[in-house]
């Protein structure tokens, strides 16, 4: 068997963005077993990280971005890959300069799950704000061999620019994400993960859970996860930092999941994980009906999904009320993300995506 060179190449370091983490690296053994031979590239080391993201620091930043380009260089340039695998974008800036070289010498995989072409740009870094380019995102699906996509309406803004579009949902590890065998306690935790760039969502959700609180008092309580510099003290919400060693039991905290959105074009295009990996955790869940939440969800069977406060609030009422619910509920959302969402049922289209590129790579060398 001829091994495929494959070049998986993102921002982040390994382990450390679910976007990352969720999409590719968690399939990288399974294709090696395969007969591709891969290797993971990025551009932010642990320390470069920490000052890209922070506010200010722009020599500091500087230096990261020509970094960034003398690795990409190398890759580009001074190797030799069948198969090359953008996850978002291969370099943090405007141009495409970089996938084009890789496309020009490998077949290209472009992957995405969330509505990047509309411009969205880090708190600390809206003085940089002019050297991002949204619309790179249709040049990279056009000049792409594969576009993988996690949900119908990214695949439908794909398709306008290249018809080579598949659709594999962002996918959890239910041998990792998995119920916790804990005695629950009396209280009940209402809980929400998530980062300091999706806060806002949470914030979208404050009020009812103000509501909530007046009702039930301390048989309830909730926890954030994700930014540990989040503070509501009007209901006793410090967060918690994730950490990827802490990450499962602290999920498994929770008694009833919820993810909050906005309606908008950006929300249309999330994956639904947050919800997903309540699911994965046995939990029940109250999820927004925005945009694939309603595909994951059956009303009322594996999960709420609610649209107005009131209905949040109703949804919530059943679950706290309702030990039994709880589980059921929690047990069948764990079936679909067994059956839909997990690494296991969807490798063999992940494989199949590989082998297809790699048979045409085959086509276009033996002609």
């Amino acid at each position: 068997m001829v091994h495929k060179k494959v070049l998986f190449i993102g921002l982040h370091r390994p382990m450390r963005s679910p976007s990352q983490r969720f999409r590719f690296e968690q399939y990288i053994s399974y294709l090696q077993t395969e007969g591709f031979d891969c290797k993971q590239g990025y551009l932010l080391n642990a320390k470069d990280d920490k000052i890209f993201y922070q506010q200010g620091n722009y020599l500091g930043k500087a230096w990261i971005l020509l970094k960034s380009i003398g690795i990409l260089i190398k890759e580009a340039f001074f190797r030799k890959y069948d198969i090359v695998y953008v996850q978002r974008e291969a370099f943090m800036l405007g141009t495409t300069f970089f996938e084009r070289q890789f496309a020009r010498k490998s077949k290209l995989i472009y992957d995405f799950d969330d509505a990047i072409w509309i411009p969205v740009v880090s708190a600390n870094n809206q003085k940089l704000s002019f050297l991002k380019n949204a619309s790179k995102t249709a040049e990279l699906i056009a000049m792409s061999d594969l576009v993988l996509v996690g949900n119908d309406y990214l695949a439908d803004y794909a398709r306008q620019y290249n018809p080579k579009v598949k659709i594999i949902p962002t996918t959890l590890d239910t041998d990792n994400h998995k119920p916790s065998t804990q005695v629950a306690s009396d209280r009940i935790c209402i809980g929400w993960s998530g980062s300091f760039s999706t806060i806002p969502h949470l914030e979208f959700a404050l009020p009812l859970l103000h509501q909530l609180k007046e009702k039930y008092g301390d048989k309830i309580y909730f926890k954030v996860i994700g930014d540990a510099k989040y503070s509501y003290p009007a209901l006793d919400i410090q967060g918690i930092a994730w950490t990827l060693e802490g990450e499962i039991a602290e999920l498994q905290e929770f008694d009833i999941g919820i993810m909050p959105l906005p309606d908008d074009q950006w929300t249309r295009g999330k994956c639904g994980f947050k919800g997903l990996s309540f699911m994965a955790i046995g939990l029940p869940v109250v999820m927004a009906n925005v945009g694939v939440n309603s595909t994951i969800i059956q009303n009322g069977v594996n999960g709420f999904l609610a649209n107005s406060e009131q209905e949040w609030i109703e949804k919530l009422s059943l679950l706290i009320e309702n030990k039994e619910l709880r589980t059921s509920m929690g047990k069948a959302g764990r079936q679909t993300v067994l059956d839909n969402y997990s690494v296991i049922a969807n490798r063999a289209l992940y494989l199949e995506a590989f082998e297809e590129v790699s048979d045409d790579l085959d086509k276009t060398t033996t002609k």
